[in-house]
């Protein structure tokens, strides 16, 4: 299937890309993160499924956007 994956703020820096268009066997989104990085998933990643925040291990289908937001501090 093809999906869209997002990546935001420090990730972008991170995976080197803000935006990935990748076919993938992926069954949700932990496993899409596996197959479009070389990092481990913190924990704390934020994931939103079709711009609506989902659980990591949510389903995911062709055609999707998956964005990945690093965690976020206040102060």
């Amino acid at each position: 299937m093809s999906v869209t994956v997002r990546f935001f703020a420090s990730l972008r820096e991170q995976v080197g890309a803000g935006q990935l268009d990748i076919e993938t066997p992926a069954a949700n989104a932990r496993e899409l993160w596996s197959q479009a990085t070389a990092l481990p998933l913190d924990p704390h990643v934020r994931v939103a499924i079709n711009q609506a925040y989902a659980d990591v291990d949510a389903p995911i289908a062709d055609g999707d956007e998956v964005a990945f937001f690093p965690p976020v501090t206040g102060g």
